[in-house]
């Protein structure tokens, strides 16, 4: 983990595709930039098949739910937080109508024990070819 005037960034979660921190700190909440299922060092997607323009052919959205709460989860913790400390989710879903039923029960088993407050969107895409996006809020001591 590197930090740097708040800034965090994880050398085990995946690598931003912008100009970005994986997470900053203030006072004592940490704030997580986006956070998808890529997997760091790679360029396939978990989940995911692409064709050879990189359209999505097909997605398995348990795998990339999987694979985002992983993400979040390493992030949370290389800052110094844990996942029992998340407080707020904003969850990006790019098909309400497929995906909310399977999103749903898996994230009732990732947060059984720690129910932060949440709020899921659908929207149209995100900026590479995911299903599912979360934006977290945690405490931090």
């Amino acid at each position: 983990m590197s930090e740097n005037k708040g800034r965090i960034n994880s050398s085990k979660a995946p690598e931003a595709v912008g100009a970005y921190p994986h997470a900053r700190r203030h006072g004592d909440l940490l704030f997580l930039s986006g956070v998808g299922p890529r997997e760091r060092g790679r360029k396939k997607i978990p989940g995911v098949e692409l064709d050879v323009h990189g359209n999505i052919l097909s997605y398995d959205i348990a795998a990339q739910c999987h694979s985002v709460f992983k993400n979040v989860k390493t992030i949370v913790e290389d800052a110094g937080s844990s996942w029992n400390k998340i407080i707020d989710v904003t969850v990006f879903l790019t098909n309400m109508k497929a995906d909310f039923k399977t999103y749903n029960k898996i994230y009732a088993e990732y947060f059984k024990d720690n129910q932060p407050c949440r709020t899921t969107i659908e929207i149209l895409s995100l900026p590479t070819p995911i299903g599912i996006e979360l934006k977290v809020i945690a405490t931090i001591d």
